[in-house]
């Protein structure tokens, strides 16, 4: 799970990224960068710079540094640009030097991730930063690239956004297929909170609607602590939350929701929107690590 503690990674956190970036050096690397151990002499020692090449929220840098030392803890990183900062074509984020072949190894991986977290926390700043002056919080959900959640929701807080659950043990979601396969939303709430006090588990319970009537169930019913209102449109949602009360349940929207629209389902007062866009139709930065002499 992504923690954080005084704005840093806290120590379980980063143990979690270190075992994705050890997967993902044994995927890239094997048994040997051939290329690099065949063309470059044992004592070669160079330096490389990560050119930007397009314009966004640079995000990955804190993590490259980590990939970096992992690879070699001989090589050292000067930062130009940190994370969550602004970039455009032209800027060099930092500087890496030490072993040649090192830095060749690391390369892509660094790239790999840089270019993907970039691109996650561009697309979440551009959502994000049109309600920006308004309560609601934008979030993300569990649409994200399995074995690297980790690093996608990093770059959605890196962004501007927030986190929804990170995955299927740290809340209770109760969806649309949850209720159909529980019988109802009666069954599907008094089972779930039957289970949690069986398994001595204090866990968020949070159930998703999709029309008015579904909505008068659960508030018939009650002991929960979210309400999702599913694909429902600005208008509908503002007549939801005129009956919900809001002290005694949290409130979100999800489904179609878009930079042209996000302002106005914002403008209803609800308290969280998320969005699985975020992580799943962001557009990569375009970085480069290049060679200098």
């Amino acid at each position: 799970m992504l923690e954080f503690q005084n704005n840093q990674l806290t120590d379980s956190t980063k143990k979690e990224i270190l075992e994705v970036i050890d997967f993902a050096i044994r995927e890239d690397i094997g048994e040997g960068d051939h290329t690099s151990l065949a063309t470059v002499p044992a004592d070669a020692r160079g330096k490389a710079k990560l050119l930007v090449k397009d314009s966004g929220v640079l995000a990955g840098v804190e993590l490259a540094q980590m990939i970096f030392h992992r690879i070699d803890p001989g090589l050292k990183m000067t930062i130009h640009i940190s994370d969550g900062e602004f970039v455009e074509p032209g800027l060099i984020a930092f500087e890496v030097e030490g072993s040649s072949r090192s830095i060749l190894s690391s390369e892509r991986l660094v790239l790999n991730f840089m270019q993907r977290m970039s691109g996650i926390a561009t697309k979440t700043n551009q959502l994000s930063s049109i309600i920006r002056h308004l309560p609601t919080q934008l979030l993300d959900t569990r649409k994200t690239t399995p074995c690297v959640r980790l690093m996608e929701k990093w770059a959605v807080k890196i962004g501007g956004g927030n986190n929804h659950r990170f995955a299927l043990y740290d809340m209770i979601m109760i969806k649309d297929n949850h209720v159909d396969y529980a019988g109802g939303i009666k069954q599907a709430i008094e089972r779930t909170n039957a289970y949690l006090k069986e398994k001595g588990k204090d866990l968020k319970i949070e159930i998703e609607v999709r029309n008015m009537h579904e909505l008068k169930e659960v508030l018939e019913v009650g002991n929960v602590q979210r309400i999702m209102l599913d694909n429902f449109s600005p208008k509908h949602l503002k007549e939801a939350l005129a009956i919900i009360d809001r002290k005694k349940y949290e409130t979100e929207a999800s489904g179609k929701i878009t930079d042209h629209n996000i302002l106005e389902y914002a403008e209803t007062g609800v308290d969280f929107i998320s969005s699985g866009s975020v992580t799943h139709s962001y557009k990569s930065l375009d970085l480069s690590l290049k060679a200098e002499f």
